[in-house]
């Protein structure tokens, strides 16, 4: 079954400086981070920027996700500045 993003929820974790969400392979919950500076283009911001960067660039971020997720399976994805590249 291929990865899909049925829960458009997301929050920010201000220990990872990074927004979560959650990724869906079946049955699995895959976790995927974006760091807050590929959100910022890596200027410093705030947590209500870095949400609403995800929100505008929702699709973006999930075809970024899925490529990661298509190289290999890991316990949890960070997706950074260069992996938006």
């Amino acid at each position: 079954m291929p990865l899909t993003f049925p829960n458009p929820c997301r929050s920010f974790d201000g220990a990872r400086n990074a927004v979560r969400f959650l990724g869906h392979d079946g049955m699995f919950e895959v976790p995927f981070y974006v760091e807050a500076a590929a959100l910022s283009g890596g200027t410093r911001t705030t947590e209500a920027a870095c949400l609403l960067a995800f929100d505008a660039a929702r699709n973006t971020i999930h075809e970024v996700a899925t490529a990661a997720y298509a190289k290999g399976h890991r316990t949890i994805y960070v997706l950074t500045a260069a992996d938006f590249r």
